[in-house]
């Protein structure tokens, strides 16, 4: 069956990668071991945004070698959305804690706090719009979706209800959620898959120069 990937990025690193030794991870290496073998992959569709360095300058270097390694699959495409840095005052539901060596609490109590709010914006957006896009241009057979987060159950649902089209959810997450489980043709796990599934170290790039894993990876 023709078959097209759609990977919410982000969901993917937290959910299933972040505390571990498989972040170098090789997405057509996995989809490949999670579905079956009848499934002719012909498009691997990756959603992200570049990390901002403000809070961990290691983490846009990190993120930036693992984008070129992705790149070297030729099968797969990288669509970007935006990542905010904001500074805003929020609510306190809960009083602040305090250093042993604080002796008294402000008095009152603040009941704000100015913080820094990190947002990721459009990803699972235009993975859900080109998802059903394509479903409906009959653009494959079957997709197949990484992801748990559950803003994406209604363009699955369209998917599978309405275009009548296989779509299977490939879990970062041992315990998918009910939603997402309710709504897809078939749900299958990756996590056995992701140790396996690995880029080599270093990797070599279109340009013939080495790619190097992060070495906190």
């Amino acid at each position: 069956m023709k078959t097209i990937i759609y990977v919410d990025g982000f969901n993917l690193y937290h959910r299933a990668l972040k505390k571990t030794k498989h972040k170098w991870l090789d997405i057509r290496a996995l989809c490949q071991a999670a579905l079956p073998r009848n499934q002719d992959i012909l498009q691997i569709n990756y959603y992200t945004a570049r990390v901002s360095g403000k809070i961990d300058p290691e983490a846009a270097k990190d993120q930036n070698s693992y984008l070129k390694a992705l790149s070297t699959t030729p099968t797969l495409k990288i669509h970007y959305g935006s990542f905010q840095v904001t500074e805003k005052y929020m609510y306190l539901c809960q009083p602040i804690d305090f250093q042993p060596s604080c002796l008294t609490e402000p008095d009152p109590m603040p009941r704000f706090a100015r913080v820094v709010k990190i947002e990721e914006k459009g990803s699972d957006v235009n993975l859900g719009a080109h998802l059903v896009r394509d479903a409906f241009a009959g653009a494959f057979q079957h997709a197949a979706v990484i992801t748990n987060d559950t803003d994406l159950r209604e363009p699955i649902r369209i998917v599978a209800q309405e275009a009548k089209l296989p779509i299977t959810l490939l879990s970062p997450v041992s315990k998918p959620a009910e939603s997402l489980r309710n709504v897809a043709t078939y749900v299958r796990h990756i996590d056995r898959y992701l140790a396996k599934a690995q880029f080599p170290n270093p990797l070599v790039g279109p340009d013939g120069q080495p790619i190097n894993k992060p070495q906190d990876w």
